[in-house]
């Protein structure tokens, strides 16, 4: 039996410039694809604790684009990118932060059913640099952020608040 980590496990990889992240949910690979799919949901769990998230566009489909503004202490970041595949177990999409617009990373996130209602996430972010990947890793805040956000979405999941296929209507904002 497969056991829920609290924290995601985050890995730079040694071959190319990026950073794995796996974590274990008690989910099913339907009910991740709405949490990061369906942008009322997505708002209320990514990123750290006392972050606030504005959805600006979110246009889930092969081709569409999303930004979202993320507010804590006053201070906006804005982030946008592509979804270039949305199967029913993969996302694939580019993530800007605005801060850095010549930063862009390619992300891939599948969920694997580990059956009995867990589900593994692993998602790979390419950058363009080892560089650019060990400055994610040391200055960004990534792993509180991606850890404090799968709390929350672990709240969302027991509540019962994230059920199974996203909901129709949720595809553009």
């Amino acid at each position: 039996m497969t056991t829920n980590t609290t924290e995601a496990t985050i890995t730079a990889d040694e071959t190319v410039p990026a950073i794995h992240i796996t974590r274990d949910f008690a989910a099913t690979p339907a009910q991740l694809l709405r949490a990061h799919t369906d942008p009322e949901l997505f708002a209320r769990w990514v990123g750290p604790e006392g972050l606030e998230t504005r959805i600006d566009t979110w246009d889930v489909r092969d081709g569409g684009s999303w930004r979202y503004v993320a507010v804590a202490g006053g201070e906006e970041h804005g982030f946008r990118g592509c979804f270039h595949r949305i199967g029913d177990d993969v996302i694939v999409q580019t993530f800007t932060w605005e801060g850095m617009p010549e930063a862009v990373s390619l992300e891939t996130v599948r969920f694997t059913d580990l059956g009995d209602g867990r589900t593994r996430l692993h998602a790979t972010s390419l950058v363009d640099s080892f560089e650019a990947r060990d400055a994610w890793l040391r200055d960004s805040g990534m792993e509180v952020g991606v850890n404090d956000g799968y709390a929350k979405l672990d709240e969302l999941l027991r509540g019962g608040e994230v059920a199974g296929p996203r909901a129709e209507g949720h595809d553009a904002v």
